[in-house]
């Protein structure tokens, strides 16, 4: 719905090779042997809703998740939802958008949890050659109904697009660019490699 084809293609390759949300799940949880830095799931709600709410939060929390994104459940409709994520200690993230109005902006503030992830424009996931001044903008409003940090992403593929966005938000969401860097790779540890360099580089601005 709001993913590019980089980003579909990777949910293609993810059917094919029957890589669901139990691998994904392990994933974390191996990871957690490594690293405390803080993991979100970032889902649309179908596949979650076919693995069943309280099942994914409760196994979410053992895996070591932190919270999680659906980027279509609206504030209006996740209730359940956030309600299963609170009694497993996982934060709720919502997203809002620079057509969003004040009045959604204070709604998502008042049920958000962990951080608030901001849409830079209006389209689909996909790097791009310049950064939209609306992000600004939005991270501006609704600093005026939440003390949450705000990531802002979409389109953010480069070191000048991540230290323009640490300017006004805490945090920059890559992911477009990265999958493309994953995409390019013949191997899982080459992946890792090309993953890695590409990461620096956008911290050497």
């Amino acid at each position: 719905m709001a993913d590019g084809p980089v980003i579909q293609r990777a949910s293609e390759r993810a059917l094919r090779h029957d890589f669901g949300i139990s691998d994904v799940l392990q994933v974390v949880s191996d990871a957690r042997q490594e690293t405390e830095v803080p993991i979100i799931l970032f889902s649309y709600f179908n596949p979650l809703l076919q693995f069943g709410v309280e099942k994914l939060a409760r196994e979410a929390n053992s895996a070591g998740v932190d919270g999680i994104l659906v980027t279509d459940l609206v504030p209006e409709e996740a209730n359940q939802f956030a309600s299963a994520l609170r009694a497993n200690d996982l934060d709720m993230i919502f997203l809002i958008a620079p057509t969003s109005t004040d009045e959604r902006l204070k709604m998502v503030a008042e049920r958000a949890s962990g951080f608030i992830y901001a849409v830079s424009r209006a389209g689909i996931t996909g790097a791009r050659a310049e950064m939209s001044a609306e992000a600004e903008k939005l991270v501006r409003r609704i600093g005026a109904f939440s003390d949450l940090p705000v990531a802002v992403g979409f389109g953010i593929s480069t070191p000048e697009h991540v230290a323009d966005v640490w300017r006004y938000a805490d945090a920059a969401v890559v992911g477009s660019a990265i999958v493309s860097e994953i995409e390019k790779a013949e191997s899982p540890a080459a992946a890792l490699k090309r993953v890695a360099a590409f990461s620096r580089q956008l911290l050497s601005s």
